[in-house]
């Protein structure tokens, strides 16, 4: 009999159960059955962050695990990757309650149950049954997708109930049992851009996103799932048909709750779509390759020759930020931070980046200069799709500032000019919900078509405005992202202002109350703040589709048919803007399984979006002074005194 090592096994029910399930398999004539290890879970932090685990020399071993409510047997089975014990109890703690992982991961004082179960001898024979099934090969995947079937197996038996359940395992990349971690070292820095066919010249994704093989039950499933518990639809909504989940996160922030989701006209299309952005959001937040970064000082590595990204190049917070906010604190080039390995895509070479630039909720007390987001995060079915639109999608943002705080005059797109019935379609949904739709060409000096959407509802109601916007290199293709961005958000902006209209209105006397991602787009949902907007509002132009982006469609739009040239070009616009680009591999085991890549772009000196009024990096840099000029929207630098200081409207 193998028993966990513990200071009072003798007396546990973890003992209890070992015991139990031990003197079955001697009864029963199950000696080819692999003993039972037991140990508990939900005691003790399995993550690292708190008090040692007194279980984790056997936890690893361990194929049944106790916990407060049930037991978890396995993992089981699984033709391709193995997982161990440890990879289940990280899965599962990720999934508990906020004050659960607080009291477990901060050694807060836990609330609630006090004791362990009551193990009653028919909670011992189910558990038992179970296992011998599990575990002898009797029972096999329930799941349906490929994908899962192959993955090691969990079943948990509900000790109220003895209700069984099964769910596919995925691997845990940062177990401490299953990965042998290695220095960071430029090695790891993404390879040199490769050819990537595509399907036609016009079109940018190299596979439909249905086409990727995705374990979904083990992606969310509420005992290991990787992303979250589940997935719930929004049968209310009568733009999109979406599907989100959501988890906690830990950052240098605390747990940060980690929404994902997908909007299409199909439930099923919205499911995939959602799994994708939590994949990416899972690949942003953490580096979970099993490396551990380069520690060093900016000073010693200029010094040194070796090649680094300055992190004042993307830009920092106001000293005064630095003074108040107790999260942050000035750059310090003499300080130690740690750095992960890039490559500039304009100078073709491996080069370091902070650690805090490249997973945005990654960080220690040494690099908290700034607060990052997902903003030139992308995935895509090879590395050049996912780094063009990272780089799409930075160049978005940048044009949305630069149009923002600029106050630049904005020409309209006429709708009616589209061919694209879809976007007929929501623009009569939106109709439906009391909202006219405006599509804006924001294009500034990187040639790319940007389209900023606004809805504005009819009546003036909480809910006024919302904004949403789209890069790409097809324009008519752009203004239907743009718009069908916008419209995931106006059916529920209306109720949010409503519930927080005394909070948003003290926001739009005192924009230093403005200090959250949500707080930004539902601050212009006040009737009050439309009049901050007005360019957006009331365009200088309204010009047919094929008019507004002649130029690009005529003469610069590249038109190859490989991914490759259309990577490169926004590398020359880039490089033309004084601008370097540099990818960072954000890839996970998991999505390297199914055939996805993730990467981070870092562009130096490009505009950043952030959230919190006090942490606009935006408004203290030259781009925001050059780019309108740049662009040709101004014949001249941007006048401080011209600046819009207010608050993004960006969701």
């Amino acid at each position: 009999m193998t028993t966990a090592a513990s200071p009072t096994a003798a007396t546990s029910p973890t003992s209890a159960l070992q015991d139990g399930l031990a003197a079955r398999r001697t009864v029963l004539g199950a000696a080819a059955l692999p003993a039972p290890l037991v140990v508990p879970l939900g005691a003790a932090d399995v993550l690292g962050t708190g008090a040692p685990d007194p279980y984790a020399a056997t936890r690893p071993r361990a194929n049944v695990q106790l916990t407060a409510r049930a037991v978890l047997i396995g993992p089981w089975g699984g033709a391709r990757e193995p997982a161990c014990g440890q990879c289940l109890a990280m899965r599962w703690q990720r999934l508990r309650s906020r004050s659960e992982r607080e009291a477990l991961e901060r050694g807060r004082t836990p609330h609630g149950a006090t004791g362990w179960p009551l193990l009653t001898p028919y909670a011992v024979d189910a558990v038992w049954a179970v296992y011998r099934a599990a575990l002898g090969g009797e029972l096999s995947p329930p799941a349906e997708a490929p994908a899962d079937r192959t993955l090691p197996q969990v079943t948990r038996v509900d000790l109220g109930t003895l209700a069984t359940v099964t769910f596919p395992l995925l691997p845990e990349p940062l177990c401490p049992s299953c990965v042998t971690t290695v220095p960071e070292t430029a090695d790891a820095a993404p390879a040199r851009l490769r050819p990537a066919p595509k399907p036609h010249p016009g079109r940018y994704r190299l596979r439909p996103a249905s086409s990727y093989a995705l374990p979904e039950q083990a992606l969310a499933n509420p005992v290991c799932g990787a992303l979250g518990a589940r997935t719930w639809i929004n049968p209310a909504s009568t733009t999109t048909a979406p599907v989100a989940g959501t988890n906690f996160v830990r950052g240098y922030a605390g747990l940060n709750d980690v929404t994902w989701s997908g909007q299409a006209n199909s439930y099923a299309a919205s499911r995939t779509l959602a799994h994708l952005e939590g994949l990416e959001r899972y690949a942003g937040t953490h580096r979970r390759r099993g490396t551990t970064p380069v520690t060093a000082s900016y000073d010693d590595l200029v010094a040194a020759g070796t090649p680094a990204l300055d992190p004042a190049a993307r830009g920092l917070y106001a000293p005064e930020t630095y003074a108040r906010d107790p999260l942050v604190s000035p750059f310090d080039p003499a300080r130690e931070i740690p750095w992960v390995w890039g490559r500039s895509l304009r100078d073709d070479r491996p080069v370091l980046v902070p650690a805090r630039l490249a997973h945005y909720s990654v960080g220690t007390d040494a690099d908290n200069f700034v607060f990052e987001c997902s903003n030139g995060c992308a995935t895509g079915g090879s590395p050049e799709e996912a780094i063009l639109f990272a780089l799409l999608e930075i160049i978005e943002r940048d044009a949305f500032l630069l149009a923002w705080y600029g106050r630049a005059p904005l020409t309209a797109i006429d709708l009616r000019s589209c061919r694209r019935a879809s976007i007929r379609a929501m623009t009569d949904r939106a109709a439906l919900h009391g909202y006219d739709v405006l599509a804006l060409d924001t294009t500034m000096d990187l040639a790319v078509p940007v389209v900023t959407a606004l809805a504005v509802r009819r009546d003036g109601g909480p809910g006024t405005l919302s904004f949403a916007a789209a890069a790409g290199f097809d324009p008519e293709e752009t203004v239907e992202s743009a718009l069908s961005e916008v419209l995931t958000y106006i059916p529920h902006l209306p109720h949010q202002v409503a519930d927080r209209r005394g909070e948003l209105l003290d926001m739009a006397r005192d924009y230093a109350k403005v200090l959250h991602l949500k707080d930004h787009a539902q601050l212009f949902g006040l009737p009050e703040m439309a009049v901050h907007a007005r360019e957006f509002r009331e365009p200088v132009d309204v010009l047919p589709l094929d008019a507004a982006f002649r130029d690009w469609t005529d003469s610069v739009r590249p038109r190859t048919g490989d991914l490759r040239d259309d990577v490169r070009f926004l590398v020359r616009r880039l490089a033309d803007a004084g601008l370097d680009a540099v990818v960072v591999d954000q890839t996970t085991p998991e999505q390297r399984r199914s055939g996805l890549h993730t990467v981070a772009m870092v562009v130096p000196g490009i505009l950043p979006l952030d959230f919190g009024w006090s942490r606009q990096r935006a408004l203290l840099m030259p781009r925001l002074r050059t780019g309108l000029r740049d662009a040709g929207r101004r014949p001249d630098l941007l006048p401080g005194s011209e600046i819009r200081a207010v608050p993004h409207p960006f969701p």
